[in-house]
């Protein structure tokens, strides 16, 4: 905040016995700490959230339609849920998680609802349709799929092997919003998840670097207060002017990766190009007179 008074960091001790574990909750909870922040000291400012593809970050609210484990039949099935109390948080019963079925949402098709579920007044009101049922309103002729190809590793390039791959491939199937993403855009922020196992996109991960090493030059100490006291410094004494330069430098590979470069080649341009402010537009000839093309 302007005044220093109000941090969106938070410390976590992760364990079982301690703080327990960084949950989508949790992530959800950090989000709206930060987005409180920002709505009070900075309400003109357009802000953008950026998250990796941790699967904590993926998570979407538990009745959300999917095709996984979908029976093709008709038959008494739904999604197991954790139990939450008024405030949403999860009941926990002798140490583990409580649990109901629930029934997942309805879906769209062509833009109008489709129940997956009988309605009142069908013999089999309340059970799930099933997947033939389901693409079969949808025009689909699933009368000689399987369910589902063996081990879910459907063929390279396959559109309508089996009904999991077709419902996969549905707008309302594809198109699901992450819980987090919903939250965000709620309070009027845009959310960005960057790809799979690339870190180099993600200038915190150089920062986190940077606080680590700081951090191996202090004392050392078995004390919780003194550990903590030691990674607040450390992320403290980070430079703003190196945080901006590895902000810059994820912002290369990101110029490089859509210049159509591969992981190698986009290293090497970043090196060589570390302080300025774009990727030139000739770096495909460069990159051939390198011989790295």
């Amino acid at each position: 905040s302007h005044d220093g008074m109000r941090l969106a960091r938070i410390l976590f001790c992760v364990g079982k016995a301690r703080d327990g574990y960084f949950s989508n909750d949790k992530i959800i909870w950090h989000a709206q700490k930060a987005m409180t922040i920002l709505e009070k000291d900075y309400p003109d400012d357009d802000h953008i959230f950026v998250f990796n593809n941790a699967t904590t970050h993926l998570k979407r609210v538990d009745d959300a339609i999917s095709a996984c484990q979908m029976p093709k039949g008709c038959k008494d099935w739904g999604v197991n849920t954790p139990v939450r109390d008024a405030k949403g948080n999860m009941i926990c019963a002798d140490g583990k998680m409580m649990m109901q079925k629930v029934c997942i949402a309805d879906g769209f098709h062509n833009g109008v609802p489709q129940e997956f579920y009988w309605p009142e007044g069908n013999e089999k009101v309340g059970l799930f349709k099933g997947m033939a049922s389901i693409l079969t309103e949808q025009g689909f002729d699933v009368s000689k799929l399987k369910a589902q190809c063996k081990n879910f590793e459907c063929v390279a390039g396959a559109m309508d092997c089996c009904c999991h791959r077709i419902l996969y491939r549905q707008p309302d199937f594809a198109n699901i919003e992450l819980l987090l993403e919903t939250t965000c855009k709620a309070r009027g922020i845009q959310v960005i998840f960057l790809p799979k196992f690339h870190c180099e996109l993600n200038f915190i991960e150089q920062c986190w670097g940077f606080a680590k090493w700081l951090y191996r030059g202090y004392l050392m100490s078995m004390k919780d207060s003194d550990l903590e006291q030691n990674m607040e410094k450390a992320l403290d004494a980070i430079p703003l002017a190196s945080i901006r330069r590895f902000a810059i430098r994820s912002s290369h590979f990101m110029d490089a990766y859509h210049k159509g470069l591969d992981g190698s080649q986009a290293a090497w341009v970043v090196k060589k190009y570390r302080g300025h402010c774009v990727l030139p537009a000739s770096i495909l000839a460069e990159l051939d007179a390198a011989k790295i093309m």
